[in-house]
């Protein structure tokens, strides 16, 4: 798994990386071009892989090595939005901790409400220091491409990046009603179709097994899918 986990962590490094140059450097931002709308929707996929694999290194499952896995965690979750990879950590294991409860930094006690749960889901995560980080990113950008190449394809992705996390990796996951079949994480999977997990959210949208597993990187999930759980095992393996 080590140099495996190493690989896929750079490639979804590398190809978020070059897509974005070349979007920005040789796409016209033309609405009536089908192409368009394409290279945004595969921007935005590659910003959701770019924070799985922070993800990844929060578990160290990038690498063995926790110098070489804190790298791939702080390159990545800055790369997507300027994010504290600490403060990432902090909130993330509490959410592991405490899931679908009012101590679950990732939940909301009072709103089950799709776009209220969200704008609070990006309040506690959004930073003075990212702010400021995105901020001086945008007028750097702006040196070498147009305004609306950076906005349609820098900052539209990585929006569409988090509601894409959130729907998938929090929203349809941990929502009410917490059933029996949930516990003890509340978390539920969506129906087993490996393609439309990988789709969807890198395999996230198997929340239980990721849950019982946090160990198990994001493209190994499938796999526990795959063989189901017992309650022995899941209690075995709580987090």
């Amino acid at each position: 798994m080590e140099i495996k986990g190493i690989l896929i962590a750079s490639t979804v490094i590398f190809l978020w990386a070059m897509h974005l140059f070349y979007i920005l450097s040789f796409v016209n931002p033309d609405p009536f071009s089908p192409l368009f709308y394409l290279h945004i929707l595969i921007q935005a996929y590659l910003y959701t892989g770019l924070f799985i694999t922070g993800h990844d290194a929060m578990h160290g499952t990038v690498s063995k090595n926790k110098l070489t896995n804190k790298i791939f965690g702080y390159t990545s979750t800055f790369l997507f939005a300027g994010m504290s990879y600490n403060r990432l950590i902090q909130h993330h294991f509490d959410h592991h901790r405490y899931p679908g409860t009012e101590k679950d930094p990732d939940f909301n006690v009072k709103t089950q409400n799709f776009w209220l749960w969200w704008l609070t889901f990006m309040k506690r995560y959004t930073t003075i220091g990212q702010v400021v980080v995105m901020a001086v990113g945008y007028n750097v950008l702006k040196i070498w491409f147009s305004e609306t190449s950076i906005i349609v394809f820098w900052v539209v992705p990585a929006f569409m990046g988090t509601l894409q996390l959130f729907f998938f990796g929090t929203y349809l996951p941990h929502k009410y009603p917490h059933t029996e079949e949930m516990k003890p994480h509340n978390a539920r999977s969506q129906v087993k179709n490996h393609l439309r997990a990988m789709l969807s959210c890198y395999f996230f949208g198997y929340h239980y097994e990721h849950h019982s597993y946090p160990a198990i990187p994001w493209w190994n999930l499938y796999k526990i899918r795959e063989k189901g759980l017992t309650k022995e095992e899941v209690m075995q393996h709580r987090h």
